[in-house]
């Protein structure tokens, strides 16, 4: 069962963690971040007074944030942020990840979009892992034929890298779920932004101080056990 796994994967983390020195990130995209522009200032609260926002804003375009949040340490690791998600900016983002760690045993929580299983993800994992097996042809023959072939690859807890996913429909499952929320309450949602590069500057800040301050792990009680009626 899905679930199960990913729970069980995250049950296990801080063991390996101190054991083995194993990573377990979990890893999704936030797109389309507006970088928006309050035309006047917020009024902040005053006795008898909550604080008033501004509802007339500029936009000035959407940023992606690619996030790893560390399920042991409750850290961001590596964020990225730019224009796309690509395939190429997701797998960057791993390689980006690991780099942190290089010789590491790394577990990546994500989700089934098509980047999440895709062609530069499986090159990275093999040369990473050192794998010499022939990864065949997309759409064509070996690992590389379709997105169930790579998703096997990929999965293959023999690999030193490899990736556990949720169900489909089933993102609540992806801790960095919960961190976007965070985001989004502390950040996003009374932020007023002058440009995308203000915009990238305020999350990165964000993450910096989330780290140095606020950072530890969620505590995931769920068994991936269907609940109980009451």
């Amino acid at each position: 069962m899905g679930v199960r796994k990913i729970c069980e994967t995250y049950e296990k983390a801080p063991a390996l963690s101190a054991q083995k020195g194993e990573h377990v990130v979990s890893v999704d995209e936030k797109t389309g971040i507006q970088a928006v522009e309050r035309n006047q200032p917020t009024l902040p609260t005053k006795r008898g007074s909550v604080e008033r926002i501004e509802f007339d804003y500029t936009r000035h375009g959407t940023l992606c944030l690619i996030d790893n949040f560390d399920v042991v340490t409750g850290k961001i690791i590596s964020p990225m942020v730019g224009p796309t998600r690509t395939e190429a900016d997701f797998a960057a983002n791993i390689a980006q990840v690991i780099d942190t760690d290089p010789d590491a045993t790394w577990t990546f929580v994500a989700d089934q979009l098509n980047t999440h299983k895709s062609e530069s993800l499986v090159r990275l994992v093999a040369e990473r892992c050192e794998l010499t097996d022939d990864l065949g042809v997309k759409g064509e023959i070996g690992h590389l034929e379709s997105l169930k072939t790579r998703k096997a690859f990929l999965e293959d807890s023999n690999h030193r890298i490899r990736f556990v996913y949720t169900p489909r429909h089933a993102s609540w499952l992806n801790q960095v779920e919960i961190w976007f929320s965070i985001l989004a309450r502390r950040v996003l949602k009374r932020g007023s932004f002058s440009s995308l590069e203000d915009l990238k500057t305020k999350l990165l800040a964000f993450i910096s101080y989330f780290n140095t301050i606020l950072a530890k792990p969620f505590k995931w009680t769920y068994k991936g056990k269907p609940l109980q009626g009451a």
